[in-house]
């Protein structure tokens, strides 16, 4: 039987978790002390037609999106097929890689097994997206347990607007 996964609390501080990017020297850490947000996106990866046409939609959005805060992209993927995709779509993006199964449980995805070889050949996260306050600590929280089920960007970017602007507070702690 699968581990599940506990969700992380929000309004906590996450553990602090460090993914390479694609293409560059150094690694992205997200959950540590910084200037400003972060939305912390997760995609199943190469092999998801629904993945790409979700990041194409950030990838257009993006000038608004980096006005209000960092945006990380990363999947389970390994830096080659990371590559692919990035020369494929041109994102603009930070696209990290390498995702570990264990990143994937202490941010509370699902976590999916291939169909296929065709697939992909290794577990692989369900998509996630996290909104990170700048001490680290986790303001919001959307994960779905399959690749149909994904945030409205506008809406998002609008609500994280909100949010950042007016200090709201956590929400779903009760």
């Amino acid at each position: 039987m699968p581990l599940s996964a506990t969700k992380p609390p929000v309004g906590e501080k996450i553990d602090q978790l460090s993914f390479p990017v694609a293409g560059a020297q150094g690694d992205i850490v997200i959950g540590q002390a910084k200037d400003r947000w972060t939305m912390l996106f997760v995609y199943r990866g190469k092999h998801c037609p629904r993945c790409k046409r979700f990041l194409n939609k950030l990838n257009a959005a993006l000038p608004a999106w980096q006005a209000l805060l960092d945006v990380v992209v990363v999947s389970a993927d390994t830096e080659e097929k990371a590559l692919a995709d990035k020369a494929e779509f041109g994102w603009d993006f930070d696209l990290c890689y390498g995702m570990e199964v264990s990143q994937m449980r202490a941010l509370g995805l699902y976590v999916s097994e291939p169909l296929s070889d065709a697939e992909t050949t290794g577990l692989f996260a369900e998509p996630g997206a996290f909104g990170i306050r700048p001490d680290g600590s986790l303001m919001l929280v959307d994960i779905s347990n399959g690749p149909a089920a994904r945030p409205d960007l506008d809406e998002l970017l609008d609500g994280m607007t909100f949010n950042i602007e007016n200090d709201r507070p956590v929400r779903g702690t009760a």
